[in-house]
């Protein structure tokens, strides 16, 4: 064997030793400090600490009550508005049924003696009165008229659905800052 064969086994086996050496020298410190975090962890804190980390969670306890309350608060004011929405848009739909109905009585110059015409309206005057005379009113042929001011109407209250229904959601959706 040559001497420089040998100069690298013996370095070679030095490495081997140092690595050994090195690996059992970790395995004693995580050995020693897995026991000292054992013993802590099994002895009782101190009076003033148990007292500190009672302290602390009861209140993260009173925070976690709080927070489930105020998800209830939440959800109930959001039910209430969700029901007075709904009678909102059953009010409006109405609304733009009976719009409809007179438009079209007015489209086909539907006899205004007859009963079922004066009733629809009757119950749409006040409803249509804001918006007569805003645009003209045309006639087309056979003496029937397109009545425009129903059409605005009809575009003004759906704006105002809108805007209540839009406002009624910011209700329900309202955050509380934490």
């Amino acid at each position: 064997m040559s001497e420089s064969s040998r100069t690298d086994d013996a370095l070679a086996s030095d490495e081997a030793r140092r690595v050994q050496q090195h690996g059992d020298v970790k395995a004693s410190i995580e050995g020693d400090v897995n026991a000292e975090i054992a013993s802590q962890a099994s002895q009782a804190p101190a009076p003033k600490a148990a007292q500190k980390i009672e302290q602390v969670a009861g209140t993260f306890r009173e925070h976690a009550v709080d927070e489930v309350v105020d998800s209830e608060h939440a959800v109930r004011r959001s039910r209430g508005v969700a029901r007075v929405s709904q009678f909102i848009d059953y009010a409006f739909f109405i609304l733009y049924a009976l719009l409809a109905i007179r438009f079209a009585l007015s489209l086909m110059a539907a006899r205004s003696s007859s009963g079922f015409v004066k009733f629809i309206v009757d119950v749409t005057n006040p409803f249509y009165a804001p918006f007569k005379g805003i645009v003209a009113s045309p006639k087309i042929e056979d003496g029937h008229t397109l009545v425009l001011p129903i059409a605005v109407a009809f575009g003004a209250y759906l704006v105002l659905h809108i805007v209540i229904n839009r406002t009624l959601r910011l209700i329900a959706n309202r955050r509380t800052e934490i």
